[in-house]
């Protein structure tokens, strides 16, 4: 299966929109666990374990990890989704953006050493900077579009005087995603839900690419506004899918033994607010 395919065959077998995400911090981490970052793959384990019936994908962000030379614990942690939740596709958050030549080598440190379903990209080095990860078949790529930082602005909604219409920076990425830059439909693009008004934007101009969105939960993105922003669908089927990210909000849930519970409460809740937004 591709990874379009396999975050459509989660999302439908799940009834979720809610990717949660891996942002390991040992300084958080509940009591026997806290401050270890031997730890790290045991307590996304947990979180991941707890919570496989109710997402749609996982998404580990590689800094938390290399931050504390833990790479080899993410090797595992992915290996550890594959066997113990094989429907739901993981999503590097790397961010990756580099020359040609080196980003093969990103994209074998991606898909073939981590073995993830999909990987976050910088669009701003142009095609030749993307395409090693599109030579990957049926993995996907995300590519930073309208995030939901501040300083986001500072380029993304900049104009492009000389390109016709003066688009800003953000839809210019999300027309490229859409049209020629999608070769093989492996596309999808990263969204902010702190900013509804511009993932409908982005919907307009990308109306079939999956839309990653971070930014519900601790950054205080509003879920239902999210949904109703980019989910569209034609009856029962999703046309234009959205994968809502939910990362501290699901993993400190508790402070408590109880961690992977309340993960798991945390992740209902969530999943279910994603749900009822569809409806909207």
């Amino acid at each position: 299966m591709t990874f379009i395919d396999q975050l459509q065959a989660a999302t439908r077998a799940n009834t979720s929109l809610l990717c949660v995400g891996l942002d390991p911090d040992p300084a958080k981490f509940p009591g026997r666990f806290r401050n270890d970052a031997s730890r790290i793959h045991d307590f996304c384990a947990a979180i991941v374990d707890a919570t496989a019936d109710l997402a749609c994908a996982f998404k580990p962000q590689i800094a938390y990890f290399a931050a504390h030379r833990a790479e080899d614990q993410l090797e595992r942690l992915i290996a550890h989704i594959h066997r113990s939740a094989p429907q739901v596709p993981v999503i590097l958050d790397a961010k990756r953006g580099d020359i040609g030549s080196t980003a093969e080598q990103y994209a074998i440190e991606a898909f073939e050493r981590y073995g993830a379903d999909a990987v976050t990209l910088s669009p701003f080095m142009g095609f030749d900077s993307v395409q090693p990860y599109l030579k990957h078949h049926g993995k996907g790529a995300f590519l930073l579009c309208r995030t939901s930082n501040p300083g986001g602005d500072d380029l993304q909604a900049q104009r492009l005087a000389s390109i016709d219409g003066q688009p800003l920076v953000y839809e210019h990425v999300a027309r490229l995603a859409q049209g020629p830059w999608n070769l093989n439909g492996q596309l999808g693009l990263v969204v902010g839900a702190t900013y509804p008004n511009e993932i409908e934007r982005v919907r307009a101009l990308a109306p079939t690419l999956p839309l990653l969105i971070p930014g519900v939960g601790a950054q205080g993105g509003d879920a239902a506004a999210t949904v109703r922003a980019g989910l569209r669908m034609q009856g029962d089927t999703i046309t234009g899918p959205v994968v809502v990210n939910s990362s501290r909000a699901i993993l400190y849930a508790s402070a408590g033994d109880d961690f992977a519970a309340a993960a798991r409460a945390a992740a209902e809740r969530t999943r279910a607010e994603l749900h009822a937004a569809r409806s909207l």
